[in-house]
């Protein structure tokens, strides 16, 4: 049996071992599982990977900087490059490699999605709401469309925005805003980033990593100003399909 699965905390909040479920039953995968491995700290993952059925893995939050000293070896595309984790790749020899799915997932669902309303990423200024490790796949998939990203953060750092400095001619500016924070994730379902949304227009877009719920807080607030609105399900459908091409692609030996 093949064992891959998700590890975070907590993990009420995902859809990826329904995801694979499903995908292996419809594209009748056999000899297959998905599974869910809450990790109270970063520091239970050394046991985990004793398991040797286990091929492959899932990061989210809050691992996706913090696993990185646990792996043999990062992919320099992506991982590397981004500085945050979203998938491990298990090797016959128990070795591992890092690689970020989210880059790839969040740069093609954005790009589609303005596309689809007649409008290009280049040259939009974005506010990318958070300072966890999703948001260095997002900054750097931004800056690769040759849009201009500029964070947000409670705890602003050189070069960065407080919410505070969010003013009516800052969210004027930035027409793209994306939540990379898990404010509005379930179960609290009612939380989302202080943004003043009294300032967003039908001019802006508001994409959320968050998709569960479909529509949170802040999607809702952005579609009460008439934004145009775009939740995190097919950024996670589009970078658990890269997981898996990964996971199962056939190597003999790799870079590290």
């Amino acid at each position: 049996m093949n064992q891959y699965g998700l590890i975070g905390y907590p993990l009420t909040h995902s859809f990826s071992k329904k995801y694979f479920a499903e995908k292996f039953e419809r594209e009748n995968i056999k000899g297959s599982r998905y599974d869910l491995f809450e990790l109270k700290t970063i520091d239970e993952l050394p046991a985990l990977l004793t398991n040797a059925n286990l091929r492959g893995l899932n990061v989210t939050i809050p691992y996706k900087q913090k696993v990185i000293p646990f792996l043999d070896g990062l992919d320099d595309a992506s991982a590397k490059r981004i500085g945050a984790v979203n998938t491990i790749k298990i090797y016959a020899d128990g070795s591992t490699k890092g690689f970020n799915t989210d880059y790839y997932g969040f740069r093609q669902s954005v790009a589609e999605w303005l596309d689809r309303r007649g409008e290009s990423p280049i040259g939009m200024k974005a506010l990318v709401l958070g300072t966890g490790g999703s948001c260095k796949a997002v900054i750097t998939a931004l800056e690769d469309l040759s849009a201009t990203p500029q964070l947000v953060s409670r705890t602003p750092g050189e070069g960065e925005f407080g919410y505070d400095d969010l003013t009516e001619e800052v969210m004027a500016e930035h027409r793209l805003i994306v939540n990379t924070t898990p404010l509005g994730m379930y179960p609290a379902v009612e939380t989302f980033p202080p943004i003043p949304y009294q300032y967003i227009t039908h001019d802006h877009f508001l994409y959320d990593l968050v998709y569960n719920p479909v529509d949170t807080a802040f999607l809702q607030k952005g579609a009460k100003q008439k934004a145009a609105i775009h939740n995190g399900l097919k950024m996670l459908q589009l970078q658990a399909e890269k997981s898996w091409s990964i996971w199962t692609k056939e190597t003999t030996l790799w870079d590290r």
